[in-house]
């Protein structure tokens, strides 16, 4: 190292760099499950069974609700093709509703592998910092 403070602060600033770029490339591609020990999660998967029983009783409601609002009487929803069409719907928000927190897993997984994917063809590693060390203790034959 040298003793040219210039050096020293370029240095300093380039090792605090590479230490903010691995700590953002940690919390990047670390799964959502072990992100503090997993205690934030066991909070939201409880908060998850929580939600999913509000999110039943409001779509039972709503699904009433537009039946009530939509068709005049009930011969209208005997009609196949209208049964059907509800029964899509009616199905489609039930799946939204029991597997949201699987689906927001699974996007948070293609996220990680196209953000990891860009890193390593851009030839940058989480673990060794943005900018090489051999290049940062290269001095300047200047000073």
């Amino acid at each position: 190292m040298s003793n040219n403070w210039v050096v020293e602060n370029i240095q300093n600033a380039i090792d605090t760099w590479n230490d903010k770029f691995a700590e953002i490339w940690r919390l990047l591609s670390q799964s959502p499950e072990d992100f503090k020990g997993g205690a934030i999660w066991e909070v939201m998967v409880g908060i998850n069974g929580a939600l999913k029983a509000i999110g039943y009783a409001l779509l039972v409601l709503f699904f009433l609700i537009g039946i009530m609002k939509h068709y005049n009487s009930m011969q209208e929803v005997k009609r196949p093709e209208q049964a059907l069409k509800l029964f899509i719907r009616f199905v489609l928000a039930k799946a939204a509703v029991t597997w949201g927190l699987d689906l927001m897993l699974a996007i948070f997984k293609i996220v990680q592998g196209i953000i990891s994917k860009i890193m390593i063809s851009s030839g940058v590693t989480g673990n060794g910092g943005m900018v090489p060390q051999e290049q940062c203790l290269r001095t300047p034959s200047l000073w």
